[in-house]
């Protein structure tokens, strides 16, 4: 199980601690859990003591650019001046309480950095490889890592790109296999053990969102514009009314890409980890019988959303690209072609 041998660490640390006020020992915190899996680190924590200590990159006009291994702010530390709390590098004076006048920025390898600069080098990887195949293979019969891959770069083309975009969607494709390959990877990536939650992050789904919406906007048409800015067929007094319509939903489009994709991987996440969790609340609540006795059921549970969960990498995938594809589409249909519905045989907004 992906998450079970963090889970068992996260008890063990509990069980560790020293009592509180009252003499007992603290409950096992399923939430404290559940957000150190799914948020961004300074270190990248593969399994319990098993920890990659990631550089720590500040920069402060006072002080200039400062480099260290996370390691020298674990546990609480402060090294040369600096603590880290909830996840931030802050400043601190000589009692040891963050000084918030000094103006910090942090540009440190985190754990979704390291995970993207992983993602990244798969690729790089893989795709030359690939490119050589169809080279050495020409008019033959795909070989090895390309017999992998070209099903797949086959459908993006063929299903996702000609199918939304039209005779234009040449110009649109490298993008949109690098799109769809860089989600895919990552997703996978995301459940396997002590991994980064990267499309889980929702600036890294910002960042995606945004580069769709700078190719829409900039590959629009003049059909585009005036359908945006004045839409056939309306009556003149609506205009006022449907002119600021189209231009919200020109922004929306890329919101809704965003939040989609980061809502969907990131409760993927917390439904298995919570359900993990279940089985140490109840070894604290009720003791190890009952926590042994609904251990089975729990595990078959998140073993099946884990398998819904590769369901879900390739869907999310194919989702962002095809609306990726439908809005690049729409952006560059020609008139006539806008009549007709030619290339736009995906109708519906996929959720």
């Amino acid at each position: 199980m992906s998450s079970l041998a963090f889970v068992h660490a996260q008890e063990e640390g509990h069980e560790g601690e020293v009592p509180g006020e009252h003499g007992k020992k603290e409950g096992f915190n399923v939430g404290e859990m559940i957000m150190h899996h799914i948020k961004d680190e300074h270190g990248w924590e593969f399994a319990h003591g098993v920890t990659l200590h990631l550089p720590v990159i500040l920069y402060s006009q006072d002080r200039g650019v400062e480099v260290f291994s996370s390691s020298k702010l674990a546990n609480g530390n402060v090294h040369n001046g600096y603590k880290q709390e909830h996840g931030k590098i802050h400043r601190v004076d000589e009692a040891g309480k963050v000084d918030h006048e000094a103006k910090v920025y942090d540009f440190s390898i985190t754990k979704n950095v390291a995970s993207l600069l992983l993602s990244a080098t798969i690729m790089l990887l893989i795709f030359p490889a690939v490119s050589r195949g169809y080279g050495k293979n020409q008019g033959k019969a795909p070989k090895g890592i390309q017999s992998f891959f070209e099903p797949i770069i086959l459908f993006v083309r063929d299903e996702i790109a000609k199918s939304s975009i039209g005779p234009h969607y040449h110009k649109y494709l490298p993008y949109l296999l690098t799109l769809f390959f860089f989600i895919l990877i990552n997703n996978l990536l995301g459940l396997l053990p002590g991994s980064a939650n990267l499309t889980g992050n929702i600036a890294v789904t910002l960042v995606l969102s945004v580069i769709t919406f700078l190719i829409v906007t900039f590959s629009g048409n003049k059909h585009y514009w005036l359908h945006i800015l004045k839409p056939t067929g309306v009556p003149v007094a609506l205009l006022p009314v449907m002119i600021p319509v189209e231009i919200v939903g020109v922004f929306m489009k890329p919101i809704s890409l965003m939040i989609r994709l980061f809502a969907n991987i990131t409760a993927g996440h917390i439904i298995i980890l919570s359900l993990l969790g279940l089985i140490f609340m109840a070894n604290h609540l009720a003791g190890a019988s009952t926590s042994l006795a609904i251990s089975p059921v729990v595990l078959f549970f998140a073993l099946f959303l884990n398998l819904i969960e590769l369901l879900v990498a390739f869907l999310q995938a194919f989702i962002f690209t095809l609306l990726t594809a439908m809005y690049i589409g729409s952006a560059v249909e020609e008139h006539h072609e806008a009549d007709h519905g030619i290339g736009h045989e995906t109708t519906s907004e996929l959720g």
